[in-house]
């Protein structure tokens, strides 16, 4: 490279030294103003205070899950998928938590690298509320199970309801079995194309059987899936919701069809 590494290396110090800095904020605490900010323009807070034996402990005080839960429900992050991720980002950025406060204790000659470990928890936190595709559908079928349970009991759900009038049956699940009113209620979760398409087929199997049921098909988001698949499973299926987010649309729609 013809670029002078040690004059970009002095530059880079300079302009990051500039962007973070230490402000009292009362007697026994300070505050450590960072680039880092949420989505919403809200600044990272990372406060200091002072640990017997010359240590310091830097702390966002549970600002970041506080600030997460005006828009989210932080406790899924204690629970299933959102649970394994959390603890996988403390363990690789060598961070606690106590009561929902994230933290590292330092050295003051350590307080730099400690300042980077915090902010990137910080920010893998933030991410889990946007988790790819992959991990989205994981959790969507563990926040689908948990929302059915709050609206019927648990002893009135056959989970992976197995109608034994189809040929090959078992190859076949019905992700959810609910007594109806006048039919079976018969509830699918539909995270991605793969799962609808396994659902035309289940319920065209069952409509050549001429089976007594009613459906109710649960999507992870709708509009994601290519509009020639969603047609078929219309054909085929019954009452339809576009996403989890819809839940007086589900609550209604499950307690009109419920005996």
């Amino acid at each position: 490279m013809n670029t002078d590494l040690q004059q970009l290396q002095e530059s880079l110090c300079k302009a990051l030294c500039g962007e973070v800095r230490v402000v009292p904020k009362s007697k026994d605490m300070a505050m450590v103003l960072t680039p880092f900010e949420f989505a919403d323009g809200d600044a990272y807070q990372l406060y200091l205070t002072e640990l017997p034996g010359g240590l310091l402990r830097l702390s966002d005080m549970g600002h970041t899950l506080m600030h997460l839960s005006y828009r989210n429900d932080t406790d899924k992050f204690r629970n299933g998928t959102r649970a394994k991720l959390l603890e996988r980002i403390m363990a690789e950025t060598d961070v606690a938590e106590d009561d929902g406060a994230f933290y590292v204790d330092t050295s003051p000659g350590e307080l730099a690298p400690a300042i980077w470990r915090l902010s990137k928890a910080m920010v893998q936190v933030n991410d889990l509320t946007f988790l790819n595709r992959e991990r989205a559908e994981s959790t969507f079928y563990e926040d689908l199970h948990e929302q059915l349970l709050r609206l019927v009991p648990e002893d009135q759900v056959q989970r992976n309801y197995i109608h034994e009038a189809l040929e090959d049956a078992a190859n076949y699940p019905i992700d959810y079995r609910i007594e109806g009113k006048h039919a079976p209620l018969f509830i699918f979760g539909i995270a991605n194309k793969d799962k609808a398409q396994l659902v035309t087929i289940i319920l065209e199997r069952l409509k050549r059987h001429k089976a007594d049921y009613e459906s109710l098909l649960i999507f992870a988001d709708q509009g994601s899936l290519p509009r020639p698949v969603l047609a078929r499973l219309s054909n085929v299926g019954g009452e339809q919701i576009a996403s989890l987010d819809a839940q007086d649309d589900i609550e209604w729609k499950i307690a009109r069809k419920r005996a």
